[in-house]
Order: structure tokens, then C-alpha cells, then sequence
């Protein structure tokens, strides 16, 4: 069975840095737990590498070849801002799936301009609610600066992720994954922005309970 999840955000956010943290950290865990693993990665831009819509297929398992998830198929979306949270969902969201956003919107220029509403914090939950198993809202910002530097954004909600257990990669793989990834001298902001990440969906998982 393959684990198919999307990450989305806008240019800038660190959506395609989280997707290879995520495959690379599957790769070490299939390695180290001699289990045949493939993973695939597929990636699509906006019209602006800064500022555009990006999202990044993973797609985890045995028997995975094609880089991109199919509609309703998407187990686990993780999205840096949440109306593109909402925009991915509505299309790839599995019934069974799960959603974790960022709570802070990055209103388009649409939006900007007038053209067009953003909706709230609470349409965008219970449209995805309907579509499918359940949503997480997180203040991502807020614990990246916590950990100490709002761009280890990506990293919180990999750690939101991983909370989640619906990531196939164990905490030890995400974490020398990310020691790997992030320069030398953030490793230790980046580990604190995972750890974070994961506890705080602890505390929304117990609260479900």
C-alpha cells in the first residue's frame, strides 16, 4: 500500500524543502528497516517561484511509479497556508485522509485587490471536514519562531505531520534527515521546530480524545 501526501504553500515557505526532507527521511527508514521502498516526488509551480502557488507530491511504498497523487487519494496534506490547504484538498483529499495547516493566511493579489473574499479559518475546516477524516490547524509561525526563526516554518509542520502517525518514517530518520538538509548552523533551530511541531500535535490529538 502506497502513503500519499501532498505539501502546499506559496513559493518561499519551504513546501518543496519539507517534501525532500520527507522522501529522503523514507528512503533512510526502508534502508535501516531492510523493507523495499520507493518514493517518487512530483512538484508544480505558480506563475512566481515566490508568491505562487507550489505543491509537492510524495508518494511512499513498495510498488509506487508514477510522482503524483491521484484525485481522492491523498492520505496526509500538509499545507503552509491554509487556502491552498483548502484548494489541494478539495481535488486530492482522500475520505480517509487527514489535512494539517498553517492557521496563517497569505492572501493572493486577488484578494488583495478586492476581487475576490478569502474565506475563514472556520469555512476552510469544515469544507475539508467534508471531504474528508479530519483537520488540524496549527500556528506554524508562531512555533517556528518559538524554536527560533519563523523560517523553520517547514519543519514545524513536518513535525506536525510526523505527529499525526500517518507518516511510514520514524522520528530518528526525520531528524538526521533534517540535520542533513538544513545548513549546519540552523540544525539545532530546525530540530527544536520539529519537536515542536510534533508536540503540538500531540496536544490537539489528546484534546480529540
Amino acid at each position: 500500500m502506497a502513503t500519499n501526501i501532498i505539501v502546499a504553500g506559496v513559493g518561499g515557505q519551504g513546501s518543496i524543502l519539507a517534501s525532500h526532507i520527507i522522501a529522503e527521511a523514507a528512503i533512510r527508514t526502508g534502508v535501516r528497516r531492510q523493507q523495499p521502498v520507493r518514493v517518487r516526488v512530483g512538484e508544480t509551480f505558480g506563475a512566481a517561484m515566490r508568491g505562487g502557488a507550489v505543491a509537492s507530491h510524495v508518494r511512499i511504498g513498495p510498488d509506487v511509479y508514477g510522482p503524483l497523487v491521484a484525485e481522492d487519494e491523498a492520505d496526509l496534506i500538509i499545507a503552509m497556508e491554509p487556502l491552498e490547504g483548502l484548494r489541494l484538498g478539495a481535488r486530492y483529499l482522500s475520505p480517509r485522509g487527514i489535512a494539517v495547516l498553517n492557521e496563517r493566511p497569505l492572501p493572493p493579489t486577488d484578494v488583495k485587490i478586492g476581487a475576490c473574499r478569502y474565506p475563514s479559518t472556520a469555512e476552510i475546516g469544515e469544507a475539508l471536514r467534508g471531504l474528508g477524516e479530519a483537520v488540524y490547524f496549527l500556528p506554524g509561525e508562531e512555533l517556528a519562531v518559538q524554536a527560533g526563526h519563523v523560517r523553520t516554518l517547514s519543519v514545524v509542520m513536518i513535525g506536525a505531520a510526523f505527529g499525526t502517525g500517518r507518516l511510514p518514517i520514524s522520528q530518528e530518520d526525520l531528524e538526521d534527515t533534517i540535520r542533513a538538509r538544513v545548513p549546519p548552523k540552523t540544525v539545532e533551530v530546525n530540530l527544536r521546530a520539529f519537536r515542536l511541531g510534533m508536540e503540538a500535535m500531540a496536544s490537539r490529538l489528546e484534546r480529540a480524545w
